[in-house]
């Protein structure tokens, strides 16, 4: 008797954990900072320390509010790395006043309607024998193909491919994946 009861509360202790364990699974580090799929994408961006430079652009841009709403959307977040490798000034004069338009193209270039996590990316890529193009808020298209058996690309219209580094970051209001390229519209 006292032998299962002692494997019921190991049993029910067992579940428990998992649970805990479950809802631990679905919290990401991204930027040393957990991000909560209970708040949305400018919510959780906001805590990224290699964020810093989107936001300050989305916000630059006039953006926040749009990526705060109902969604689902699905970004492909460059980190300050990847605005980094930009030329020397182009984030600067991107984020002047006069140059609110421009920004906002390359931005919302980065942003799907849609909640595309990794796994209906790929099924879209085999479904495309190896490829699968999606439109941008923006208006234009980003290429998406397979890097090995798990590693997902993406490929903008002026041909410079970058890499999914972190993926499926989920938001109440879609999914981010981080990308180690700003991506560029025609």
């Amino acid at each position: 008797m006292k032998r299962m009861i002692a494997l019921s509360l190991g049993t029910a202790l067992a579940f428990a954990a998992g649970g805990a364990w479950a809802a631990q699974d679905s919290v990401v580090m991204v930027g040393g900072q957990a991000m909560y799929p209970s708040k949305t994408i400018v919510m959780n961006a906001v805590n990224s320390a290699d964020h810093t430079t989107l936001v300050a652009a989305v916000k630059a841009a006039g953006l926040v509010d749009a990526l705060n709403g109902k969604g689902p959307l699905t970004v492909f977040a460059p980190t300050n790395e990847a605005f980094n490798d930009l030329p020397a000034g182009t984030v600067a004069t991107l984020v002047k006043p006069e140059n609110k338009a421009t920004l906002t193209k390359i931005l919302t270039y980065h942003v799907v309607a849609g909640d595309y996590s990794s796994t209906a990316l790929r099924k879209l890529i085999l479904a495309g024998n190896g490829m699968a193009t999606l439109k941008t808020l923006e208006g234009g298209t980003l290429t998406f193909m397979m890097n090995g058996s798990q590693n997902i690309v993406m490929k903008d219209e002026k041909g410079n491919v970058a890499d999914i580094t972190i993926y499926d970051v989920k938001q109440a209001n879609g999914v981010i994946h981080v990308v180690d390229k700003v991506l560029m519209p025609n």
